[in-house]
């Protein structure tokens, strides 16, 4: 009888040694936050992924987007009165004339309030432009979300969940010319230096930048984008302390535990979070 249980302890231990573990501990900082990749759209992680919070500078996307959109990024554009803002700026003055790629830069670098109303303005005024942004959240199916301005400043109509903003990031992921713009480290433009404030391009193998935002309602919020041996990933946390962090550990997670199992492998509830089958 021992010598049978011992045989059928071997036998099962040769057997779990050949099949994938199924369970992996991943836990984060953020109140919500998802894991998604970014060429099949499949969700690897979530936490409170569906939860409408407020999202700070992260706005920014869709802001730049909706420029992309309208084009003309050698065009010039005079800075106003009207477009200096509270909070984050790449300090423009009154009078001013850059152009809507110089803007972009501020916009998406040193994350520019300033930036964006002036950005908003030239694309046809602040009534049209959020319009055109909830427009473009509806085409992305970012349906739990409502944008009220271009910078990401606290509103009550101003909110999205994470799960929607992976939907915009992994959009954002197809742009050429987005992702240019916001995996640039540092640029000098007309004697105006930026440098990007997304520590991941400096920190994170393979990151291809997005956007940090902050304010005090909404906390730290980030979204980014990683790509190794031509896979792209995005994450997105929203109210994290320790969001730096956080995406690393995140995009390891994806690397290297998810993309190397087989597709039957299942996938059970991690703590923190949940990756579906």
């Amino acid at each position: 009888m021992k010598k049978r249980w011992l045989i059928g302890l071997l036998c099962a231990s040769v057997l779990a040694s050949l099949i994938p573990s199924r369970v992996y501990a991943l836990g984060v900082s953020a109140t919500a936050a998802v894991l998604m990749d970014a060429d099949s759209g499949e969700l690897l992680y979530e936490k409170n992924a569906e939860r409408q919070m407020l999202i700070a500078s992260t706005t920014k996307i869709m802001t730049a987007l909706v420029v992309l959109d309208h084009g003309g990024l050698q065009h010039t554009v005079t800075v106003k009165q009207s477009h200096m803002a509270e909070g984050s700026s790449m300090y423009l003055k009154p009078g001013e004339q850059v152009t809507v790629e110089e803007l972009l830069y501020g916009l998406l670098l040193c994350s520019g309030n300033d930036a964006a109303l002036a950005l908003a303005d030239y694309c046809g005024g602040m009534t049209q432009f959020v319009t055109k942004m909830n427009e473009k959240a509806r085409q992305l199916g970012m349906v739990n979300s409502s944008f009220a301005n271009p910078n990401g400043l606290d509103d009550e109509a101003h909110y999205s969940t994470a799960h929607d903003m992976a939907l915009l990031a992994m959009y954002a992921a197809d742009n050429a010319a987005f992702v240019r713009l916001c995996s640039t480290k540092s640029v000098t433009v007309n004697g105006r230096t930026m440098s990007n404030h997304n520590r991941l391009l400096r920190e994170v193998e393979g990151c291809i930048g997005m956007k940090t935002g902050f304010t005090k309602a909404a906390g730290r919020t980030l979204v980014s984008c990683t790509e190794r041996n031509g896979h792209r990933l995005v994450a997105v946390t929203l109210q994290d302390g320790n969001d730096w962090a956080d995406h690393a550990a995140l995009f390891d997670y994806g690397f290297t535990q998810f993309a190397d199992l087989p597709s039957e492998t299942a996938w059970l509830v991690l703590p923190g979070g949940v990756r579906k089958e």
